[in-house]
């Protein structure tokens, strides 16, 4: 890996991988062996999180690059199936992978919104963005901005937008690791956050997008296997065939008689589901009406065609056509876990419903206290948090026997990871799917602090501050940013602000009315000008900003104190959520950047002609990189 020409690695990418794959899968089956021999559980937690922490260490390590091109892009010469991988394992963060079966769990089919949104949202990039951009041939999206829209202010912009939508990201990303090796490791989550953090960095510190491309291949490897496996084995052993997407109809209806034998209804609310009560699994708009659910769903597709750590991916491919066919197996890998995510929410939800409702309160599996322990509190009995026997005692009182549908309550954000523990399968399991998680979280955080950190050495230092700084310097500089970016982060996560999936939410909202209207126009509408793009901008994303925050927050910033505001939506509902805060901002961005437009001259002949060249499917790269 660790050859400049990349030919003899790139060439022999199936066998590299492929070796890796069976190492992989007899390590797992080394750790259930131990495990039966009479390993503990805290040394086989050890052994998943390290393990798989110091492969992709050396990836990184073999990875590291001192050359611009590799660190910003790859080099331009990842094959389009293995970028693919390396989207999948970039995109399937850990709102994917550890929050939306749990969504699917406490919201039902409200929880379609997410994958919906998610998966047509790649439609959006393959048909509107990415072969555009690398025909460009840009290294990050604000290069994009300045180059089309004349000058450092609408560049300056987009790394606004840039920033507060992927810090946002990334700090639950850093929050989800901080969930696993809490679990795992047995330290404090403020703790775990930073071990967390560690493999973080050594996998994009050194190598840049070259390091991060081929460990989010191997990383893409384990979180699917991870995915998979569980819900597999629930499977075959709840109805005998090991497909759980065919046996998820079934599922349904099993759950639907026992919620009909508890009385569970669905009640319309607020929030993401962090609570996690139970709910009906199959009924629509039990939390988010008709407007919200759809609304929802639009700005998760916009906002996937707008998150610049997505869009970077796309400028590492060879080619424009292997940008195109990029897209197409980056659609093929993420399928493949969200085609599963309902079916894995539907076993998760039979098992409680099956083995724990019901049960005495004195007797609740062990699993319950795990996960509901100080630190964690991802499950409650009777409104607190489950952390001993004795707790949930207190809080149920002592007129309370038998644990009831709505006694109990299990967060988004612990379900996908307990729910090993919840079947009652071998604890190698629960360790794989923590690997998984891992995977999954480090991958994506990898891209967005990548993303951030070159925003800000190559848009800032390199194209504003000092435009003849030697290679060397820009990658120090890169380096040591995301460093710093990378901490801070880490403490953010670490004060535990929303759930993982509320926070992932937020940042598409921010990039679909910062970025969408910019690049759509600025690639589809010659007669976009640098004055109505900046206006747009500005309008758009301001005003999300604000909805955002106010409806969060409020604007003395503590949430819970009674001045947080909302606003309805042209007659159609009276609360917009905050994770639909884009509803108001990309039509806004959109209008103002049409009318600034129209108000203002023309962009040059040259320009024009250049925003014709991008369209053109032929050709070379339209920016070319100056020799360092």
């Amino acid at each position: 890996m660790a050859t400049q020409s990349g030919g003899d690695f790139t060439s022999n990418l199936g066998k590299i991988y492929g070796i890796y794959t069976g190492g992989f899968a007899a390590f797992v089956i080394l750790l259930a062996i131990l495990e039966q021999v009479g390993v503990s559980n805290r040394v086989i937690g050890y052994l998943f999180v390290f393990f798989t922490l110091a492969v992709y260490a050396g990836i990184g390590i073999l990875s590291r690059t001192m050359q611009v091109s590799e660190y910003y892009v790859a080099g331009r010469k990842v094959p389009a199936i293995y970028n693919g991988m390396a989207t999948g394992a970039d995109w399937m963060s850990g709102a994917s992978f550890v929050g939306l079966a749990g969504t699917f769990y406490v919201l039902g089919y409200d929880g379609l919104a997410f994958a919906l949104g998610w998966t047509g949202g790649y439609v959006l990039v393959a048909v509107l963005v990415a072969p555009y951009l690398r025909k460009f041939g840009a290294y990050t999206v604000p290069d994009f901005l300045a180059a089309r829209f004349g000058g450092n202010f609408a560049r300056l912009l987009g790394i606004i937008v840039l920033f507060c939508c992927s810090f946002t990201y990334v700090v639950a990303q850093i929050y989800a690791t901080g969930i696993i090796t809490s679990r795992f490791i047995g330290i404090s989550f403020e703790y775990s956050v930073f071990l967390g953090l560690l493999g973080i960095l050594v996998c994009s510190l050194l190598g840049g997008m070259r390091a991060v491309t081929w460990t989010q291949v191997a990383q893409y490897i384990v979180l699917i296997v991870a995915y998979l496996i569980p819900v597999v084995i629930l499977s075959a052993q709840k109805y005998g065939v090991p497909i759980p997407q065919l046996m998820y109809g079934q599922a349904l209806q099993d759950i639907a008689a026992l919620e009909q034998a508890n009385n569970i209804t669905g009640a319309a609310g607020e929030s993401l589901g962090a609570v996690g009560q139970f709910k009906t699994h199959i009924q629509p708009h039990t939390t988010y009406d008709q407007f919200n659910f759809f609304a929802l769903i639009l700005c998760l597709m916009i906002g996937t065609a707008s998150l610049p750590h997505v869009l970077m991916r796309y400028f590492t491919t060879p080619s424009v056509r292997d940008a195109r066919k990029s897209v197409g197996w980056s659609m093929l890998f993420i399928f493949i876990l969200y085609f599963t995510a309902p079916a894995y929410a539907a076993f998760a939800k039979l098992e409680v419903l099956q083995n724990v409702i019901g049960t005495a309160i004195t007797d609740l599996p062990r699993w319950v206290y795990i996960w509901g322990a100080e630190g964690l509190e991802l499950v409650k009995i009777c409104g607190k948090a489950a952390s001993s026997p004795e707790a949930v005692a207190a809080a149920c009182g002592a007129g309370k026997e038998i644990l009831a549908a709505g006694d109990i309550a299990i967060n988004t954000d612990a379900v996908v990871l307990a729910t090993p523990e919840i079947a009652g399968l071998p604890y190698v399991i629960a360790g794989l799917v923590a690997a998984g998680g891992l995977a999954a979280a480090l991958s994506t955080a990898d891209g967005l602090l990548l993303a951030i950190a070159n925003a800000l050495s190559h848009d800032i230092y390199y194209k504003m501050v000092d435009p003849n700084a030697p290679t060397s310097r820009r990658l120090i500089v890169a380096r040591v940013l995301l460093l710093l970016v990378a901490l801070v982060a880490a403490y953010v996560a670490s004060t535990k602000p929303a759930d993982i999936l509320s926070m992932v939410a937020w940042a598409f909202s921010l990039a679909a009315a910062g970025n969408f209207p910019a690049l759509v126009l600025g690639i589809w509408w010659k007669r976009c000008t640098s004055a109505g793009a900046v206006a747009g901008i500005i309008a758009g994303f301001g005003v999300t900003l604000i909805y955002l925050i106010g409806n969060v927050y409020g604007f003395d910033l503590v949430k819970g104190t009674g001045d947080e505001f909302s606003w309805g939506f042209l007659g159609l509902t009276d609360k917009v959520l905050s994770i639909n805060a884009g509803m108001f901002g990309i039509p806004v961005g959109f209008i103002v950047m049409i009318v600034v437009s129209l108000l203002t001259p023309a962009p040059s002949q040259e320009m024009q002609d250049m925003i014709d060249e991008i369209r053109r499917p032929r050709g070379g790269t339209v920016m070319q990189e100056k020799a360092a």
